[in-house]
């Protein structure tokens, strides 16, 4: 607690001596500026983000981007889908650090795919790829199908876990990454009994001190380093530990697994990963490859999760779509004697298109976050971005713009239909980001997603409710309603 205290009462102090550094830097370029400083309006607020950069989209309608500040750091909120492709894509290597810094002694944090060094980061990223292609998605298809098969038998023998539905969702997603993905053998018959929920969920889980460390790394990296902070520190040896194990098993008994762990016993036997355009090389270890593990599980388990609530929210708003939804799914099953595949997910398309619009109004990651690694100059405007920079994507703020998406709060599939895809804005539709650090796992998260659903709604049906949320839950990464609720009906041909 001691601890706390003196983090709060240091990031205060720097924020008084800060507040006024660069106070101009904006307006000297003719860019509309905000007086306030975004992080600090997030953390006296009691709703997420997101939400706070989609007020700043929303009350500029005319400007191509906003400036303001994120802690102490010059920051410019983009609106300009131009701009958007710029920092995202065309000039990627610009903006490829997210601004966010982790100590060195922070095994799962800065080991991850997201970490800010270049080299370190395209070297992990061109190795880990393989990973997600067709090939080995259709093998882990199968998991899939037994996790959602034994997610909806444990919805029907204990009621009491659709009082709580965001839990039995989280608990779906939890167990089914843990099988499929990392190998990882529970040893349980039930794939729903997964030792990994209790961890998953508290890496996730927005606190109040999980956003103190990420003010005092942006705000003062010398601190945050002093004080040896770690953002998952609390679970390096449960995780580190699980994935060492699985690995010491599998190199004493050797066997062909298309799963993460194949994969990382694949690269430790290769040897040195080396980036062939520069040179760099870097070593496989045990923990950096467990620390890519852990990204994929904690970022796939909540957001998952998340998709598939505000999905069922939807859905129980919006009768007509379910009935259309229930007929597709059951035409399906009744066509492959209820046995999903890889290519019966690929074909539930009415599925796809609902789940693609309530990404759309409801993002996985309300908001992308960039900092500037070289002085360089927008294409709109001619506004310089100074290296140390941040640009923050309000992916929250363009899913709900009016200009791009008509009638933006209503909840209409047909947006996403086969004929309509080509008219979607370009870079105006970011569920899983865009450009070079798009996620990674994006596939397997559909196939996830689409089979946990298509297994559900085969089973149950749902009570109709109108689910208008005033907010969401105080996080710094995802647009979250967890006690949000929704009947499920066990239907007659279950």
């Amino acid at each position: 607690m001691w601890l706390i205290l003196l983090s709060v009462c240091v990031v205060l102090v720097l924020w008084l001596v800060f507040r006024t550094s660069n106070k101009d830097c904006w307006k000297k370029q003719n860019v509309v500026q905000l007086d306030s400083d975004l992080f600090f309006k997030f953390m006296l607020e009691n709703r997420s983000i997101a939400e706070v950069y989609k007020d700043v989209y929303d009350n500029n309608p005319k400007e191509p981007y906003v400036g303001g500040f994120v802690n102490k750091v010059p920051a410019l909120i983009l609106r300009d889908l131009q701009c958007v492709q710029t920092v995202l894509a065309t000039e990627f290597e610009s903006f490829h650090h997210r601004g966010i810094k982790f100590n060195d002694n922070d095994l799962l944090a800065d080991n991850v795919v997201s970490i800010s060094e270049y080299q370190r980061w395209k070297t992990i990223r061109q190795k880990l790829t393989p990973i997600f292609t067709s090939s080995k998605l259709k093998c882990m298809t199968h998991v899939i199908d037994n996790s959602a098969r034994d997610f909806v038998e444990m919805l029907k023998n204990h009621k009491e876990m659709t009082e709580k539905p965001f839990v039995a969702l989280y608990t779906y997603t939890t167990a089914s990454i843990a099988a499929s993905v990392f190998g990882i053998d529970t040893q349980i018959k039930n794939t729903m009994e997964s030792p990994f929920l209790e961890m998953s969920w508290k890496s996730v889980e927005p606190s109040f001190v999980t956003n103190l460390k990420f003010a005092i790394s942006a705000l003062s990296p010398t601190l945050f380093k002093l004080l040896r902070l770690k953002v998952f520190g609390e679970h390096e040896d449960f995780f580190i530990g699980a994935v060492k194990d699985v690995l010491e098993a599998r190199r004493n008994n050797p066997q062909m697994v298309n799963d993460f762990i194949g994969l990382c016993m694949e690269l430790q036997k290769a040897g040195t990963m080396k980036d062939n355009s520069t040179g760099y090389e870097l070593e496989p270890t045990d923990e950096l490859l467990a620390a890519q593990a852990f990204f994929f599980f904690v970022a796939g388990t909540d957001t998952g999760a998340n998709t598939m609530h505000f999905t069922l929210l939807e859905l129980s708003s919006n009768p007509d779509v379910l009935k259309k939804l229930h007929e597709e799914i059951d035409k399906k099953f009744e066509e492959t004697n209820e046995k999903i595949t890889y290519d019966v997910i690929d074909s539930f398309v009415y599925l796809d298109m609902v789940i693609s619009e309530a990404m759309r109004k409801y993002p996985p990651v309300g908001f992308l976050q960039r900092e500037c690694t070289r002085d360089i100059v927008l294409p709109v405007g001619n506004v310089k971005v100074k290296k140390g920079n941040i640009v923050v994507v309000p992916v929250y703020g363009i899913h709900r713009d009016e200009q791009l998406y008509p009638n933006p709060d209503k909840f209409d599939p047909e947006r996403f239909a086969p004929s309509n895809i080509a008219n979607l804005p370009k870079f105006g539709y970011l569920p899983f980001g865009e450009g070079k650090r798009i996620c990674l796992g994006s596939r397997y998260a559909r196939i996830q997603v689409k089979a946990g659903l298509a297994y559900l709604l085969r089973s149950f049906t749902l009570k109709p409710q109108n689910y208008q949320p005033e907010r969401f839950e105080k996080s710094f990464f995802a647009l979250r309603d967890t006690n949000a609720k929704y009947e499920l009906i066990l239907r007659k041909n279950s």
